[in-house]
């Protein structure tokens, strides 16, 4: 990955135009306060990259973001429109337009392949031809290198295989958001780099913007247009690769110890 170009240079610049804004969110479950007033912004077409260990935060404020966990006090816009107020009919209709690549694929075992993206492409689209479902089931497979795999089982498929069909399944609904979780979490060295480019393409390509969850650095490195660092439900740092690098706070500095 050291031969390769910045982020910065690689992908087109995202606009300042805000599609997710967080505004002093606070979340916690009982004396766990979890979130506490975090707030910030990912811009249209950009990748946002949300870096912390574990018990940091980072995966309720996604939860949060979806509507999956109540907040306790606090806004998120979404697309403009303050999520923590709408209904179940309402967020679901807000659902519609994220993807989701989650940490372990999420695939339904009994489902081909093919059968697993149907399933998420009907759930979305209710109205498509069974031709029209085919070509998009093609699509989304061709995007991810795995038009091989289409009546394999997830049993069958390896754990970079596996993140790969998931990414598919996200993509197959033309999201304007994506959500990656750990996405090169569980892979060996030479996949997760694979997993990174395909970020970095699809972002390319479908002109998505995106809030990319992890604790690995080289995925925060050439996946973030910018990363934010949470620590204790509060942000840390917020800037470039280069930025957080650079930050003089010792607990930031301790990410890049070996």
């Amino acid at each position: 990955m050291e031969n390769k170009k910045s982020t910065t240079e690689y992908q087109e610049l995202p606009s300042c135009e805000p599609l997710i804004e967080f505004k002093n969110v606070y979340k916690s479950y009982g004396s766990n306060k979890v979130l506490n007033g975090i707030s910030f912004t990912v811009n249209r077409g950009e990748n946002l990259v949300i870096l912390g260990r574990s018990g940091s935060g980072k995966s309720v404020a996604v939860k949060c973001l979806v509507g999956l966990t109540k907040v306790d006090k606090g806004e998120i816009l979404i697309l403009g429109e303050d999520i923590t107020k709408l209904n179940e009919e309402e967020l679901n209709r807000i659902r519609m337009k994220i993807g989701f690549l989650f940490q372990n694929g999420a695939l339904y075992d009994s489902m081909t392949v093919k059968e697993n993206l149907i399933f998420t492409l009907q759930h979305n689209h209710k109205n498509l031809t069974q031709q029209e479902m085919e070509s998009a089931v093609k699509e989304a497979l061709q995007n991810v290198g795995l038009e091989e795999a289409i009546d394999q089982l997830p049993a069958e498929l390896s754990g970079g295989m596996r993140k790969r069909i998931g990414l598919a399944r996200a993509l197959i609904i033309n999201p304007e958001i994506i959500i990656y979780d750990e996405p090169t979490g569980g892979l060996d060295t030479i996949t997760a780099r694979e997993i990174i480019e395909l970020i970095r393409n699809i972002k390319l390509k479908y002109h998505t913007s995106s809030i990319i969850i992890t604790h690995d650095l080289t995925c925060a490195k050439y996946t973030g247009d910018r990363i934010i660092v949470l620590k204790d439900g509060l942000i840390k740092a917020e800037g470039s690769y280069k930025d957080i690098e650079n930050n003089a706070d010792d607990w930031v500095k301790s990410f890049f110890e070996k």
